[in-house]
């Protein structure tokens, strides 16, 4: 899919944005959905790139259809692009390489800037689809401490069930207390964290409740994504 219904005109400067292959629907907040942004957008399935696939098993063999989508979307007029999942932080550097125009891939990008502002004593800490998946890799391409705490959704929530495009019907109401929980896990088990980052790219509806739950600051991809399409802006290029 190119544009879909409800995004900005093409015309204006437009971030595109590689989407994993997925068949589950896109809540508002969800990057993939239109109104979740405020800057324009421009969508591009990546066709055959399945989450199990990108989350839990080898992605390498995904690179270089990455790399022709993103130059398409740059073709069409794309200004930057991102990705629709945090765990393709690991392309960052050969995506950044290949394109010609900023690249960033994961809200996972965002933990050294985060980490730089927070008082002393406390640090950032990742809540994640899949903590056993999240790992040095995935740290090491950001920048980010390989020691960074790290908490996902249990496998069995409607959560990962939902966006791990099992067949399953969503709820967000349970999505709400299984990802505050999750949150509330995070911050039990390491007191020191003063920041929260959402990996996944389905979080950021759930990133405002998080914060009421845990008086923490809450960063995610469209925390990021705002602040590119600013930076942007009409005249960028």
């Amino acid at each position: 899919m190119n544009t879909p219904a409800g995004a900005h005109p093409a015309e204006a400067p437009f971030i595109g944005v590689l989407m994993l292959d997925t068949k589950f629907h896109r809540y508002p907040g969800d990057i993939g959905n239109p109104e979740s942004w405020s800057t324009p957008v421009r969508f591009k399935i990546v066709h055959g790139a399945r989450p199990a696939q990108v989350v839990f098993g080898d992605p390498s063999e995904l690179l270089e259809p990455f790399i022709a989508a993103g130059l398409e979307l740059v073709a069409e007029g794309a200004r930057a692009i991102t990705t629709s999942c945090g765990f393709l932080a690991v392309f960052q550097r050969e995506l950044a390489e290949a394109l010609p125009v900023p690249v960033f891939t994961s809200s996972l990008l965002q933990i050294p800037m985060i980490e730089i502002g927070l008082p002393k004593g406390t640090r950032a800490g990742i809540l994640t689809f899949s903590a056993e998946s999240l790992g040095f890799r995935h740290l090491k391409a950001v920048g980010a401490p390989l020691d960074t705490p790290i908490q996902g959704l249990p496998k069995g929530s409607l959560f990962a069930q939902y966006y791990g495009d099992q067949p399953c019907l969503g709820d967000l109401s349970v999505f709400d207390e299984e990802v505050v929980a999750a949150a509330k896990t995070l911050v039990a088990r390491h007191p020191e964290v003063g920041a929260i980052l959402c990996e996944c790219t389905n979080l950021p509806r759930h990133s405002k409740t998080v914060s009421s739950a845990t008086g923490l600051p809450v960063f995610d991809v469209m925390t990021m994504l705002n602040w590119l399409g600013d930076a942007l802006g009409p005249n960028a290029y």
